[in-house]
């Protein structure tokens, strides 16, 4: 079990400093920006779904970097647990998706459209960009538990999963089944509520889960962290 006074510690870590607290707030206004230019898109092809990638997928890039950080504080405070620090970054994770959600309903509330059906599976949707921010924020926990140095595990967290899906294209059956990007648009556009959530599952077993525990492995190999 994970204590929530680690867990609540971890958070407070998380707005630590004012850097920190500046990343989450950027982190949101981001998600704003990208709300903001729904207004661009052809009324036609304005819906829940499309302006949920557009929104989710601003989101999912500063949003690993608080996962980085707070990954690396375990190199740092020996004695921080390392699932009260995944459990903390996937609490916030989970906020962030919720305001993405929030943000993408009032962006094409406002700005209207002629779709067919601009609504369609708004609930799964919604359930969705919470599990896009949490796989996004797994692979920031990951790579700061395997990185050293933020500095290189930051842009790791851009460069190593749009990486692959860029080098699996070719291969698109393997790519759509094994990384985050193609996961995002699996549960938001392409079958929102459909078979997508089992293309989201492997690449969450991939860069999620298997990511963490090898870094779990790794931090605790050199002394930092406990379970």
């Amino acid at each position: 079990m994970v204590g929530e006074g680690a867990v609540a510690h971890a958070l407070r870590r998380a707005v630590g400093t004012r850097g920190r607290m500046v990343l989450l707030v950027v982190t949101i206004g981001v998600g704003l920006a990208a709300a903001a230019l729904t207004a661009g898109l052809p009324s036609g092809e304005r819906t829940v779904a499309t302006v949920g990638e557009l929104v989710h997928g601003a989101v999912s890039v500063p949003l690993p970097f608080v996962g980085v950080l707070l990954a690396n504080d375990l190199r740092r405070f020996p004695d921080a647990g390392v699932r009260a620090t995944i459990a903390a970054a996937v609490s916030i994770a989970v906020v962030v998706g919720l305001a993405g959600d929030a943000l993408s309903v009032a962006a094409l509330a406002v700005a209207g459209s002629t779709a067919p059906d601009p609504w369609a599976h708004v609930g799964a949707i919604a359930v969705a960009g919470v599990l896009v921010q949490v796989l996004a924020q797994l692979v920031g926990t990951g790579l700061g538990l395997l990185i050293g140095r933020p500095a290189w595990a930051c842009p790791a967290t851009i460069v190593l999963p749009l990486g692959a899906y860029a080098l699996l294209t070719p291969l698109a059956a393997v790519r759509d089944w094994l990384t985050p990007y193609a996961a995002l648009r699996a549960v938001l556009v392409e079958s929102p509520g459909g078979p997508g959530w089992a293309r989201w599952v492997s690449a969450a077993l991939l860069w999620g889960v298997a990511l963490n525990v090898v870094g779990a492995r790794r931090i605790r190999a050199t002394g930092g962290g406990r379970w």
